[in-house]
């Protein structure tokens, strides 16, 4: 089984312009999140895949590898879709570009699922602290007993009516796809629940593909504000040996 990750990043990000070229601990963000992946030695190979010029040489000047997306895309998984369509893989792994500290196990355990034929998509989920339950920035995941995902939202579920004892799971944007299914993604219209809740999986769910979540107790730090950036920098500091 032929495995590659694949990195997408996009220079503009409407909340935090520019973040993944934001320096982290003497590195940019990309370049970070790239030698981390890398640095698993998981895969067969990593790329990043961007429109940007900038961040296609930061990672190219320093000896990584990265592929510059042509098209205009909707969301990440399609522009990963076109990179990825002539290269000979079997999974593909999308590491989020503002994601440095996905941990290796995390990685290993998704790639492990695919020993199952059954699994097309698997993604990351870990228990949500029920303060965050309601904030809309927080997806949600409801999940089967085998942990196959029955839906995705931004709001809580499942809805405590009658039962305020409940388990909720924060949905981890780090995914795995076998690449058929992937390609297959692309080719599909927005669905209606993917486009009210602005969740780009729901897609799969709507066609009829559950995703295969593997519960993890790691919590990573994704840069999405300059506190966050502020946060991730004490975190390497303090873990510093």
């Amino acid at each position: 089984m032929k495995k590659i990750a694949v990195i997408p990043a996009r220079y503009d990000a409407s909340r935090f312009p520019g973040k993944l070229m934001k320096p982290l601990a003497g590195q940019s963000v990309i370049r970070r999140v790239y030698e981390n992946t890398l640095n698993t030695g998981l895969f067969d190979d990593v790329f990043v895949v961007t429109d940007s010029a900038i961040i296609f040489n930061e990672i190219t000047a320093h000896g990584g590898r990265a592929i510059y997306s042509v098209k205009e895309h909707e969301c990440g998984s399609d522009r990963i879709a076109e990179a990825v369509e002539p290269i000979d893989a079997d999974v593909i792994i999308n590491v989020q570009g503002d994601s440095p500290f996905v941990k290796k196990e995390d990685l290993a355990r998704l790639l492990n699922v695919f020993e199952d034929e059954t699994v097309q998509v698997a993604s990351l989920m870990h228990i949500l602290d029920k303060a965050f339950v309601d904030n809309p920035s927080f997806v949600k995941v409801i999940v089967d007993n085998n942990n196959n995902s029955l839906y995705f939202s931004r709001s809580p579920i499942p809805y405590p009516r009658s039962e305020d004892n409940l388990t909720y799971y924060k949905h981890i944007g780090v995914y795995a796809f076998r690449k058929a299914t992937l390609l297959n993604f692309t080719q599909w219209e927005q669905t209606p629940l993917e486009l009210a809740e602005k969740i780009e999986c729901i897609r799969y769910l709507e066609h009829g593909i559950p995703l295969k979540m593997v519960l993890t107790e790691n919590v990573t730090i994704e840069i999405d504000t300059p506190e966050d950036l502020e946060s991730a920098e004490q975190f390497i500091l303090q873990n510093q040996h």
